[in-house]
């Protein structure tokens, strides 16, 4: 078969296509002769088994015929580098015009040459970052999270420089055109190579692509137009915000660099627990003891919620693990409109010890078949 374009690639016999082109760049980006790991031979040798593999019809003749089918855009017969350039469409102008397929090439040649295969293009350079976003978690109270509350906190982040006012100028200096670029913002480079001259265009490196820059850079801030910095940020609580929740505070994340806007603060929400309430969704749970005697013949009792005191009214006869429910003193709806309601579990305080009378009388009601 002479040479083995599937060993050269690295690759098994049945491998589909997209195996196939994979394996292609891989090695031209080790073998590429402008790397450090180039090899001209190399890449010239699995360029000719790409050129072939990566076509259905090349690829078919050479499964039956191997290297010396004919008429098939090979290499065998003596067709070398100079026979494969001609038959992929390079003229001595560099262009292109068919023969192999231009993605693959083009992938491969605009990392080295910043843009498509054998013409110029805009290469992005470093863009000008918005500021970065936050997040941070907030701790608040129970009776925050029902009604909700203004958090002021102290935060350590990125500011917008004071001394420049965010444009990276030393005050008293202009924004001046860049005298690299022109105030394009882009140059031109051309690179050598064997297929010729490659041309690229990419984002000037002394103003960033933006065309313009300070006269003279902030001394503050080094022309970054944001500093490191404390400020204080109100955080707004929503009424029945619950734990795990998380705040987006738009433009409260650090600041952009010079002209870009800042980033967004997420704040995640953590209701501590409450000592007297444990809240299932909108509805609150408290329990209240009552004494023996008020569990056998019923009675008013006083009831704290978040809103104050209530009186419950407990039926003759009630029993421990009993509950009751408070319409509307549970917790306001975030999404929604109203209040859960406050579910009270009483329990019957049952005495371990009893004084003589007591005693006495308890043995009476047990006489009584009580």
């Amino acid at each position: 078969m002479g040479k083995d374009y599937y060993k050269i690639l690295g690759v098994a016999k049945s491998a589909p296509a997209e195996e196939i082109k994979k394996a292609f760049r891989k090695k031209a980006h080790e073998y590429h002769p402008d790397k450090a790991t180039g090899n001209e031979e190399k890449f010239k040798e699995v360029s000719e088994a790409y050129h072939v593999l990566g076509n259905p019809e090349k690829r078919k003749q050479y499964d039956q015929f191997g290297t010396t089918f004919e008429g098939a855009g090979g290499f065998g017969n003596g067709t070398g580098w100079a026979d494969f350039v001609r038959q992929a469409g390079f003229g001595s102008s560099g262009g292109f015009s068919g023969g192999i397929n231009i993605d693959d090439l083009g992938d491969l040649f605009g990392d080295f040459f910043g843009g498509g295969f054998g013409q110029s293009s805009a290469r992005t350079g470093r863009q000008r970052q918005r500021g970065q976003d936050m997040e941070i978690q907030l701790s608040i109270s129970l009776l925050e999270a029902v009604f909700g509350a203004a958090k002021t906190i102290a935060l350590t982040k990125e500011v917008v420089c004071e001394k420049c006012r965010g444009n990276g100028a030393e005050p008293g200096s202009k924004i001046i055109e860049c005298k690299r670029c022109h105030g394009s913002g882009r140059v031109t480079s051309t690179s050598q190579t064997f297929f010729g001259a490659f041309r690229s265009v990419s984002a000037c490196l002394e103003c960033e692509g933006e065309g313009r820059l300070p006269e003279k850079k902030c001394s503050a801030c080094r022309g970054q137009g944001k500093v490191k910095g404390k400020t204080n940020i109100i955080i707004s609580i929503p009424a029945g915000i619950k734990s795990g929740e998380t705040l987006r505070l738009t433009g409260s994340g650090g600041a952009g660099e010079t002209g870009q806007p800042s980033g967004d603060l997420y704040v995640v929400i953590k209701v501590l627990p409450d000592p007297q309430f444990k809240r299932t969704g909108d509805d609150l749970l408290t329990t209240k003891t009552i004494r023996l005697t008020q569990a056998i013949l019923g009675g008013k009792v006083k009831v704290k919620t978040l809103d104050g005191e209530v009186n419950l009214k407990i039926p003759a006869g009630s029993s421990s693990g009993k509950q009751f429910i408070i319409r509307d003193k549970g917790s306001h709806k975030l999404r929604g409109r109203g209040r859960g309601d406050l579910i009270v579990e009483i329990k019957v305080d049952v005495p371990d010890k009893l004084s003589r009378s007591q005693k006495k009388l308890v043995e009476e009601l047990k006489a009584e078949g009580l």
